[in-house]
């Protein structure tokens, strides 16, 4: 059976020459080739002495530094937080706008505006400043001292003044101070998980390690003579030179990794970057219009001037990054209720973006819980003892001697424990199972019966455990072995029977069993082997008793293949990455509902995965959904593939050796569980409960946030248009004008207040996963949602234009006709805002769930209604009362936005029910090839700009390919959803989805 441990491989090239496995090129890669005497003749120390010469300490720490990680000096607080001001292009506009205010003598304006931007910049200020903790934490891993000998003497001392020849000693409970190579092991067993991700604490020796089979390129997990910085001794001791401090340790390579990697913007920040500079263009075309009008006109330049520019800052929206803000804040509480910690805000809405998820298998995939399926014996009956398809009572029928034998073994070959403060095993998850598993058969943990005489720990070279154990006459003993299957019946002579007799093992057996193992094995099993003897073993034991095999299992979670299945059908592609071997990634990968279709196509190991170049990855990793055998390294170059495809790429892990693949990754997820703090610290997202399918949650809040961004943008900037096309067409008729001052800031405060942020708290609406992620640079404000704005603002303008026109019979200017002017773009807002909630839902299907709505536009109706009827508002707004009849006339007119937006509602609903195919059904794209989730990886996407559906066929495709007919079948649910064209989750994937955007 091959190991899990995702370094453990023997891999060779296509031309059948050793490769070399991902690795760092730490000081540990040499001296763990050298021999213990090599090592001190290089370093110059003693192995009784230690350094002897105090100046030859500080001269080893001059040129090696202290032994901590320190990165490259950064720049100051101050200089970050003035830096967050000029690289934004929509602050900078802002803060143009609050200039311009200022010196033109607008102060309340220029204090709003100034306020907002402050606002803003501090809390994403402190949210990034937040996220760029992950190198610290690296620090944490490093000891505070470290015992060890100087001139003879042992001493403790600051782990941050080891040098290289030190000599260091350690036990249990230990932190390593830095890369040490052994020189005694006493039973030393080294929690590696903070470093290679495997949960399997690693027996050390002291023995030189070959470089025969790696091309002097040897593996960090294959250095068995060499303890690493940060990594927690489990038992024994030991002692060892410093070959290596600081920056140039195993975690020092890590260190460097990350602080080299820049994180790359979201989508969201390049859209609001791109939204920033389209609204500076608007803005100076605004002034250059009005500027023009007038000059034609004969007025005065400085006088078309300044209402040019006070247009122009009108126009901008400077509420807008405020709702962004509260929008995303708000959205990252509502995570954390579905156990999804976001540390960055912008992450929130990037998740809507995510188009391929990269996943871990062990934890997040699966339970991390092993548990025993199968128990097999020689002498069985039936082909397998499964535990999963029998009760308790129903697995005692099954107990014959040779299994109770096999469970015995398994029992007494054991080194977990009973914890009673966590009332659970705790130890090696394979000997968890092994304990957990008796209960079922109902017999108890008999190890406190015989005392263990000896024992041979497991190792990757000798691939098995030994023990010897008795209770009380050593001449009585009993020798236990479990391991690899060839490791454990090379030294069988014989196999137990079922009625407790034993028989000796001859070939065809011998052959039966290694049957059984791979039969197991292709279950997606780990099978182990279990032999006794009726005596104590010298050096190895032999002659043994074969007695069964057990298959076992991290089983999938419940939860993950309908979360795939969804996230899938939302046009993700579900990447599984893992350390297993390929058939037991493929296995599982099939559970989980992960298209496995063409071992070949969909499945790359580590070792092919070393032999690619950059663009031979980018090539095929679309049709990829397995990396099995890979190290935590290869994660890197996985995710700079998929993002050099334009793909947005969501990664999950939980050592320190993939905190740079989650930092490089535009979301990073780390686990809240099983996660060192160093990959928590590097990610964007904890998940707290270690689940894959709170990814889903997590994705579907995304893709509803950034909805929701675009609904309140909507209304906003209606809105605003309206305004500046009232008191621009004011202006340029040299009409009077329709509002007044205290009246458009009431405008403005509804247009960025409480109705406005409502919208950006409006329910998710979980058919958003009907619809595909939106690439990385597509716009906020599409064609669709463009076209939506500007016709709720025709409505808005020509509406209050008509109350206006109507009212002012006598061309002058009275209470009565502001009051009514302004009432009537005041309702126009509220059944504007209303008609925002949802692109393409009517509100009587969504109904009134969003109870901050409902406070905020009876709030607004209410605060309008004492403008025009309580005498003191009445002063301040220059308003009068209205009659019930003008209020109703005033509804009708200005509830027309909300008519003319459910209209087009509704007449999407019926085309997407009815499409305009001849035959009624709605078409699929066709000519692709369906990739391992069964989505298309064609070349070009499907052109759905073309109005009619019949011609939804992507251009250089051919028809009729079997194979991919399949694949597109999963498209279906989604094309149903995205009709013909006219919402606004059409015009984003017709916008920008190619072939990198959803595979």
């Amino acid at each position: 059976m091959v190991s899990d441990n995702p370094f453990d491989t023997n891999r060779k090239s296509v031309d059948g020459n050793p490769i070399a496995p991902a690795t760092d090129n730490s000081a540990s890669l040499e001296y763990c080739k050298l021999s213990i005497q090599e090592t001190v003749d290089k370093l110059t120390t003693s192995l009784t002495e230690g350094l002897t010469s105090a100046q030859d300490i500080v001269q080893r720490r001059g040129l090696h530094g202290l032994n901590e990680l320190t990165a490259d000096e950064e720049e100051s607080l101050l200089w970050k937080f003035i830096e967050t001001f000029y690289s934004d292009p929509l602050i900078l506009l802002l803060i143009g706008s609050a200039v311009i205010s200022g010196l033109m003598g607008n102060i309340d304006d220029a204090v709003s505006i100034t306020m907002a931007i402050l606002i803003v910049v501090t809390v994403g200020f402190v949210q990034e400043y937040r996220s760029e903790q992950s190198l610290q934490a690296l620090n944490k891993l490093v000891p505070a001292e470290a015992h060890l000998i100087r001139n003879g003497s042992t001493q403790v001392t600051l782990a941050t003044q080891l040098v290289p020849g030190d000599l260091v000693h350690f036990g249990v409970g230990d932190r390593i101070p830095a890369d040490i190579r052994l020189t005694d092991a006493v039973h030393l067993t080294i929690d590696e998980s903070n470093l290679t991700g495997e949960n399997d604490p690693v027996h050390k020796t002291i023995d030189t390690v070959s470089n025969s089979s790696y091309n002097d390129v040897i593996p960090v997990n294959k250095r068995s003579n060499i303890a690493y910085m940060g990594t927690l001794v489990r038992d024994g001791h030991g002692h060892g030179i410093v070959v290596g401090t600081g920056h140039n340790t195993a975690f020092g390579t890590v260190f460097e990794m990350m602080n080299d990697i820049e994180k790359p913007k979201t989508p969201l920040q390049i859209t609001m970057d791109k939204l920033g500079k389209h609204l500076s263009l608007v803005s100076f075309a605004v002034i250059g219009v009005i500027f023009l009008i007038g000059v034609l006109q004969g007025r005065a330049w400085l006088e078309m001037f300044q209402v040019g520019v006070s247009l122009a800052v009108a126009a901008i929206p400077e509420g807008l990054p405020i709702i962004v803000t509260v929008t995303l804040a708000l959205g990252v509480l509502r995570m954390a209720k579905h156990k999804a910690i976001v540390k960055r805000l912008p992450s929130v809405e990037t998740l809507g973006s995510v188009n391929v998820i990269c996943s871990d298998k062990t934890g997040t995939l699966t339970q991390n819980h092993m548990t025993v399926k199968d128990v097999w014996t020689a002498d069985m009956k039936a082909d397998t003892v499964n535990l999963e398809k029998h009760t308790a009572s129903q697995l005692k029928q099954f107990l014959s001697e040779d299994v109770r034998k096999t469970l015995e073994i398994a029992n007494f070959c054991n080194n977990s424990k009973y914890s009673q403060e966590s009332a659970k095993y705790v130890g090696n998850p394979t000997d968890i199972a092994l304990l957990e598993v008796l209960a079922k058969f109902d017999l108890q943990d008999s190890r406190a019966n015989k005392t263990r005489t000896k024992e041979l720990p497991f190792s990757s070279q000798r691939k098995y455990m030994a023990i010897s154990a008795n209770a009380g006459d050593k001449s009585k003993s009993t020798t236990y072995v479990k391991g690899a299957v060839e490791r454990v019946l090379g030294a069988s002579t014989s196999y137990i029977c079922n009625n407790g007799s034993t028989k000796p093992l001859n070939a065809n057996f011998t052959a039966s069993i290694h049957e059984a193992a791979k039969r197991l094995a292709s279950q997606g099993l780990r099978v182990l082997a279990f032999a006794y003897s009726n005596k104590e073993f010298d050096t190895e034991p032999e002659a043994l008793v074969f007695a069964g095999l057990i298959g076992m299992k991290d089983p999938p979670r419940p939860s993950v293949k309908s979360a795939i299945a969804r996230l899938v059908r939302g046009g993700v592609h579900i990447i599984m990455i893992t350390g297993d071997s390929e058939a037991t990634a493929v296995q599982i990968a099939r559970e989980v509902g992960i298209s496995v279709t063409n071992v070949e196509r969909n499945v790359i190991t580590g070792d092919k995965l070393d032999q690619m170049s950059e663009e031979d990855l980018s090539n095929v990793i679309s049709s990829v959904s397995v990396f099995a055998r890979t190290t935590p390294e290869h994660k890197v170059q996985i995710v700079r593939a998929l993002q050099r495809r334009g793909d947005v790429v969501a990664m999950t892990g939980d050592g320190v050796n993939d905190a740079p693949a989650l930092k490089l990754a535009d979301i990073g997820i780390s686990m809240g569980k099983m996660g060192t703090d160093v990959a928590k610290e590097a990610s964007d997202m904890v998940l707290t409960d270690d689940d894959f399918s709170t990814i889903l949650n997590a994705i579907e809040e995304g893709k509803g946030i950034f909805n929701n961004i675009q609904n309140f943008l909507t209304f906003q900037l209606s809105t605003s248009v309206a305004a500046l096309s009232l008191i621009a067409f004011a202006t340029l008729f040299k009409l009077p004008n329709p509002l007044n001052a205290m009246q458009i800031l009431w405008i403005n405060i509804l247009m960025d207040g409480p109705p406005a942020q409502s919208l950006g708290v409006e329910p998710v609406d979980h058919e958003v996963m009907n619809k595909p992620p939106r690439r990385r640079n597509a716009l906020i404000l599409t064609h669709a949602v463009l076209k939506r704005l500007l016709m709720n603002a025709i409505f808005v303008i020509f509406g209050t234009i008509y109350v206006y026109v109507r009212e002012m019979k006598d061309d002058k200017i009275t209470s009565r006709d502001t009051t009514m002017t302004f009432t009537c773009f005041v309702l126009f807002d509220m059944f504007n805002a209303l008609a925002c909630r949802h692109s393409n839902k009517s509100v009587f299907e969504i109904g009134l769930n969003n109870k901050m709505f409902n406070f905020a536009v009876a709030g607004s109706l209410l605060g309008q209604l004492a403008a025009i009827y309580i005498p003191f508002f009445q002063s301040i707004f220059q308003t009068e009362a209205l009659s019930f009849g003008d209020l109703v006339f005033l509804t009708v007119v200005s509830s027309s936005v909300f008519w003319f937006d459910e209209g087009r509602k509704t007449r999407n609903i019926v085309n997407q029910v009815w499409g305009s195919v001849g035959n009624g059904e709605v078409p699929q794209p066709v000519g692709s090839s369906g990739d391992s989730n069964g989505l298309s990886t064609h070349s070009q996407w499907v052109d759905f700009t073309n109005d009619n559906p019949t011609d939804w066929t992507p251009s250089g495709c051919e028809e009729g390919n079997e194979d991919t007919n399949k694949g597109n079948q999963t498209f279906l649910s989604s094309l149903r959803v995205w009709g013909s064209g006219t919402n606004d989750g059409d015009q984003q994937f017709r916008d920008g989805h190619t072939s990198s955007t959803v595979q």
